[in-house]
């Protein structure tokens, strides 16, 4: 007995159910940054609790617990926490079993706003001061909602504000937009989403440029031979194996004989339980299993082209219809279906897409240049 210094009797706790309850994403579907509620069995004396991922120790993640009871659990999901089962563990080292896999779609992406600093532009006198901002250095097409763009006036009238984004290739203005009498000390932002008129625009740094008018007096945000303020780069995908990597051998390329037929994708070798993001944002067109494949997930992108990503170590906890975001998380590299070893098997499929009238194309290419800068 506790006591006399005998040790404490803790029941195993078991796990049920996992369901959100608050910050859900659509159909009441956990995403990381939600409130979940576990049902099960002895679980007033459990601790903690623990997202485990893909298994690895590095994809675990463990929950804080808002309140408790014999038979349910409130629990705070974190931002990172994958998809996989989930563990209760009670005081004394004692745990409970894995759960089934609980499928937890990433958190969505934060817009993020840089601090404003004083433009260095050219001033009139009576002009405002300008200060600005950009979201990010080097921005991927379908990533977030947009790049953006802020700006706030200093001075004592309001004043029209002129913002022109310019393709630094070719000193091109690529999208104007027009604020009028925008008053001091008012932080404007707009946004930019890397198409003009349902056209992509073409990979490469780009810049906004803010004119204030007061009067005759005007102030610019940057000089014009200045290629740097406010400016960021542009490109349409992100590597997707974020982690370290191989491009296998001649056997692991596009149209590699294969027992009645030919290999349709490049495999990217690398360790289970890395993490794989979606090279380019757009809809789920299929999210499942099938025998040869594994766990994958088929995206159409925002250019027109489908991404496949097949073997992946757990099902994704996309469905068919979501919108996922470039670089967001979509799974981790297995081995599932007919995999030998860890990999990513990676397609290209061209408009309108796989298997809807297009046909897969060699990706090798455009993988390796989208790994040399992301």
């Amino acid at each position: 007995m506790a006591s006399s210094g005998g040790a404490t009797y803790v029941p195993e706790p078991t796990v049920g159910s996992v369901a959100c309850l608050k910050n859900c994403a659509p159909k009441k579907r956990i995403q990381g940054g939600s409130m979940a509620k576990i049902s099960g069995q002895n679980l007033a004396s459990v601790t903690k609790v623990v997202f485990q991922g893909s298994g690895s120790k590095r994809a675990a993640k463990a929950a804080s617990i808002k309140t408790r009871s014999a038979t349910a659990l409130t629990v705070a999901v974190p931002l990172d926490a994958q998809t996989g089962p989930v563990r209760a563990m009670a005081s004394g080292g004692v745990e409970s079993a894995p759960s089934k896999t609980v499928k937890i779609l990433p958190a969505p992406p934060l817009e993020s706003q840089a601090q404003l600093s004083p433009a260095p532009g050219p001033r009139d006198a009576g002009a405002p001061v300008l200060e600005t901002a950009v979201s990010a250095s080097k921005w991927f097409l379908g990533s977030q909602r947009g790049i953006l763009y802020s700006y706030r006036l200093s001075g004592s009238k309001p004043s029209d504000v002129t913002v022109t984004l310019v393709r630094e290739s070719d000193g091109g203005v690529v999208h104007t937009w027009t604020q009028p009498q925008v008053a001091p000390d008012d932080v404007r932002t707009v946004r930019w989403t890397g198409i003009e008129n349902s056209v992509t625009q073409p990979e490469g740094r780009y810049a906004f440029r803010a004119v204030a008018t007061t009067g005759a007096a005007t102030a610019s945000s940057a000089a014009a031979d200045d290629p740097n303020r406010d400016a960021f780069d542009f490109y349409q995908h992100i590597f997707p194996v974020r982690g370290s990597h191989n491009y296998g051998t001649a056997a692991d390329r596009f149209g590699a004989p294969r027992s009645g037929h030919t290999h349709q994708g490049q495999d990217v070798m690398s360790p289970c339980g890395t993490r794989e993001v979606a090279a380019q944002g757009g809809t789920v067109v299929y999210s499942g299993f099938q025998s040869a494949a594994g766990n994958y997930i088929v995206i159409h992108g925002l250019d027109g082209t489908d991404n496949s990503y097949m073997h992946l170590a757990q099902p994704s906890p996309f469905s068919k219809g979501d919108t996922v975001f470039t670089g967001q998380q979509i799974g981790v590299v297995g081995d599932t279906g007919d995999a030998v070893g860890c990999h990513l098997h990676f397609e290209i499929w061209t408009a309108p897409g796989w298997y809807n009238g297009g046909h897969p194309i060699d990706p090798l290419p455009a993988l390796k240049s989208w790994d040399a800068f992301s």
